[in-house]
C-alpha cells in the first residue's frame, strides 16, 4: 500500500522514486537552478560591475528596482550557486558509480576535472571573469579521493568544511578585501571600459580584475567543498528516493532558512541588534538551508506525476547546463560590453532581468529541440569526448520503419 503524508492540504505520496525519475529530477533541478544563476549574473555581474553590489544603493534607484534587487539578494543570489555546487557533487558521485566497472575510473575522473579546469580558465580570461568552473574543478580535485571512502568520511568532510565556512566571518580575514575607496574608483573605471571598450581593452581590464575577485573565491571555497561532499553523500545514501524525507527537508530548509535570512539581512525588523560578523555567519547558514530546502522541494514535487508534468520543460535545459551556462556568458557579453551593444551600466534591474528571462526562455526551447536529434549538448559532448579520449556518438540514430527506403 502506498503511504501518503499530508503537507498542509496537499497529499504527497511517500513511494520511492524509480531510477529514471531520479535522473530526470536532477536534470530538472539543474535547469531551474540555472535560471537563478542567470538572474543574478545578468543583474549584478553583466549589467554593472560585480563590485557595485558592495556599495550603498544609489538614492535614484526606483522602488521596483529596489524590490526586485532585494528579492534576488535574499531569496536567490547565493542560493542558486549553492544549488549548483550540491548538484556538482551529486554528478561526481553518479560518474563514480557508473564508471565502477572501468579500471581507469580514477584516471578518467581526474581527466574530466582537468578538462573542466582548462575550459574554466579560458572562460575566466577570454569571456567573463565571473566564472565558477575553475573553482569547481579545483574543489573537485580536493574531494575526488573521498569518493573511494565510506559514507561517514563524506559526512565528516562535509561537516568540517561547513563549520569552517560558517566561522570564517568570525576569524581574521585570510586575504584582504578591497577598500570602499578602491571599489568606488574601480566601479567608475569598469563602467567606462566595459561600456565602451573594444575586445582587447576589455580583456586586459578583465585579466587585471581577477586578482581582486580572488578573495571572494577563497571565502566560498569551503562552502563549495562542503556542498560537493554533501551532494556525494546525498546520492550515496539514496535520500532522494524518499518523499517523506524530501518534504521534511523542504519545510525545515525553507522556513528556517528564510527566518535566518531575514534575521541576518534585516535584523531591525525583528528587533535583533546582531553584531555584523554574526550576521554574516547566519546569512551563510541561511543560504545553505534555503538551497537544500529548494532542492528537496523541487525533487519532491517532480517525484509526483503532476510535478513531473509541470516541470518537465526544465530537463533538457538541465541536461545541457554546461553549454547553456557558457552560452549565457557569450550572449550577455555581447549585449552589455563595448564590443557588442554596449549596454553596460545603462539599464535598470528590471530591464536587465527581462532580457535574462528572454534568453532563458530561448534556451529552454533550443535545448528541447537540440536534444530531439543529439544525445548531448555541444560542450557536454566535447567534455565527454576529451574525457574518454575518443569522439563520442552525438547524433541520435532513429530506426528506419520496415519497408521504408534508406
Amino acid at each position: 500500500m502506498v503511504e501518503v503524508v499530508a503537507v498542509g492540504a496537499v497529499p504527497v505520496a511517500a513511494a520511492p522514486v524509480n531510477p529514471g525519475e531520479r535522473i530526470d529530477a536532477i536534470d530538472i533541478l539543474r535547469g531551474i537552478a540555472l535560471f537563478g544563476v542567470l538572474a543574478i549574473n545578468v543583474v549584478n555581474e553583466f549589467r554593472v560591475s560585480f563590485f557595485e553590489e558592495f556599495l550603498p544603493v544609489p538614492s535614484t534607484t526606483g522602488t521596483l528596482d529596489r524590490a526586485v534587487q532585494t528579492f534576488l539578494t535574499m531569496a536567490v543570489e547565493l542560493k542558486a550557486m549553492a544549488l549548483f555546487s550540491l548538484l556538482f557533487g551529486i554528478g561526481l558521485a553518479i560518474q563514480f558509480e557508473r564508471l565502477a566497472p572501468d579500471p581507469r575510473r580514477g584516471r578518467l575522473l581526474a581527466r574530466r576535472l582537468a578538462i573542466l579546469l582548462v575550459i574554466g580558465v579560458a572562460h575566466l580570461f577570454l569571456i567573463w571573469n565571473g566564472d565558477i568552473l575553475t573553482e569547481y574543478s579545483l574543489a573537485g580535485f580536493i574531494v575526488l579521493p573521498l569518493l573511494w571512502g565510506p559514507r561517514w568520511l563524506l559526512a565528516a568532510g562535509a561537516s568540517l568544511f561547513l563549520a569552517l565556512y560558517l566561522v570564517m566571518p568570525l576569524l581574521p580575514p585570510v586575504v584582504p578585501w578591497p577598500t570602499t575607496a578602491w571599489i568606488k574608483d574601480h566601479v567608475a573605471e569598469a563602467r567606462q571600459v566595459y561600456g565602451t571598450g573594444g575586445f582587447l581593452e576589455i580583456l586586459a581590464f578583465r585579466v587585471g580584475e581577477v586578482a581582486s575577485i580572488l578573495p571572494l573565491h577563497i571565502f566560498i571555497l569551503p562552502r563549495t567543498i562542503a556542498l560537493f561532499l554533501f551532494g556525494m553523500l546525498v546520492w550515496r545514501t539514496d535520500v532522494i528516493r524518499h518523499r517523506r524525507t524530501l518534504v521534511s527537508a523542504a519545510i525545515i530548509g525553507i522556513v528556517v532558512g528564510a527566518a535566518l535570512t531575514v534575521a541576518s539581512e534585516q535584523p531591525a525588523l525583528l528587533g535583533l541588534p546582531l553584531p555584523r560578523r554574526i550576521g554574516f555567519s547566519l546569512d551563510r547558514l541561511a543560504t545553505l538551508l534555503l538551497a537544500i530546502g529548494y532542492a528537496a522541494a523541487i525533487i519532491g514535487f517532480v517525484s509526483t506525476r503532476p510535478g513531473m508534468t509541470m516541470l518537465a520543460w526544465a530537463a533538457p535545459l538541465g541536461r545541457m547546463a554546461f553549454t547553456n551556462y557558457l552560452a549565457q556568458s557569450v550572449i550577455f557579453g555581447w549585449i552589455f560590453y563595448g564590443y557588442g551593444l554596449g549596454l553596460f551600466g545603462r539599464l535598470d534591474v528590471v530591464t536587465a532581468l527581462a532580457i535574462g528571462v528572454c534568453v532563458y526562455v530561448a534556451q529552454v526551447m533550443i535545448s528541447a529541440q537540440w536534444l530531439r536529434y543529439y544525445r548531448f549538448g555541444p560542450i557536454e559532448w566535447l567534455w565527454r569526448s576529451l574525457m574518454y579520449d575518443t569522439a563520442q556518438p552525438l547524433r541520435i540514430r532513429r530506426a528506419i520503419p520496415s519497408g521504408a527506403s534508406a
